[in-house]
């Protein structure tokens, strides 16, 4: 059992309480996954600054007193200035160059270092802790943007560990969440595998991200890919998939993880439970309905 939040914001006077209220539909899912959390934020202006290149990494052993060499160390990879902030765990990265660039910079100083997510207008945090907790610790109320999605994780399918947070995000400006487990993901993995794809961590949720990311770097829309993802992966899940133009929602053929959705001329919601929703912004005048089995719904920005 996890819990899912997604909030998609239409109308820009609501941006700069994206963290406020993302972060409120993050605790009202705790009790689903009170193991770590994640989040991903699209367009706040401290982590992701319009027109930079964007990494968040993890596990890069490094802390505030460290942070000048950090940017010295990246910067002379890159051959540019490079900003960097230490949000809780998290080291993002901003540079005025695109994101696989300032990516391979980044691997280049820290082999090591988990890419929690990268690409333009995109932070990702993630966390071993109660959810509530890690919201105060990334700051997350004072956060703006246009869209976020975050996860509450209780775990089945491996560690308890940064690598096994979600969000997924391993294409650019991509994020996937899960709520549920994919039975064939050993025989998919090697699949991608065979095909080049290389992985993170054994938790199966990395599998769906790693097959959307495939699909799209094809050329595939997102609800192709999603559609594509129904028909290859055995399981139960809802999933919410995003990048920085677009968000969609997905559950499998018998739909028995719980998924709502609420929709304004001010935004587009989704969680795993409707007391998630019920803080929003005129929510008492919300279209609310649950998703129907391998519907793709996708709205874009």
């Amino acid at each position: 059992m996890c819990g899912i939040v997604g909030l998609h914001l239409r109308n820009p006077e609501l941006y700069p309480r994206l963290g406020e209220l993302l972060g409120g539909m993050l605790g009202e899912m705790q009790d689903r996954g009170a193991d770590s959390a994640g989040i991903a934020v699209y367009g706040d202006p401290t982590w992701s600054p319009a027109g930079y290149g964007c990494v968040s990494l993890l596990e890069t052993g490094i802390g505030a007193e460290a942070l000048g060499a950090a940017a010295s160390g990246v910067g002379e990879a890159l051959g540019s200035e490079v900003g960097v902030q230490l949000v809780d765990d998290t080291l993002q990265l901003t540079a005025k160059v695109t994101s696989e660039e300032l990516l391979a910079a980044a691997k280049a100083v820290y082999p090591d270092a988990l890419v929690a997510g990268f690409g333009a207008d995109l932070a990702v945090l993630k966390g071993v802790g109660a959810p509530r907790d890690l919201v105060q610790s990334w700051g997350l109320s004072g956060a703006s943007g246009w869209q976020g999605v975050g996860h509450t994780r209780m775990a089945t399918e491996s560690a308890v560990t940064p690598s096994g947070c979600h969000p997924y995000a391993v294409g650019p400006e991509q994020c996937l969440v899960h709520n549920g487990s994919f039975s064939n993901h050993a025989t998919i993995r090697r699949e991608l595998r065979s095909a080049g794809v290389e992985f993170d961590s054994q938790n199966d949720t990395e599998v769906g991200a790693r097959f959307v990311a495939h699909q799209l770097a094809q050329g595939k829309d997102v609800e192709t890919a999603l559609k594509e993802l129904c028909a290859t992966f055995d399981g139960f899940y809802t999933l919410l998939v995003s990048n920085r133009d677009s968000f969609a929602v997905v559950r499998d053929a018998i739909a028995c993880k719980p998924a709502v959705i609420a929709e304004t001329d001010d935004w587009v919601a989704m969680a795993s439970e409707y007391r998630a929703l019920a803080h929003l912004p005129g929510v008492e005048n919300a279209r609310i309905w649950e998703p129907e089995p391998e519907v793709v719904y996708a709205w874009t920005r």
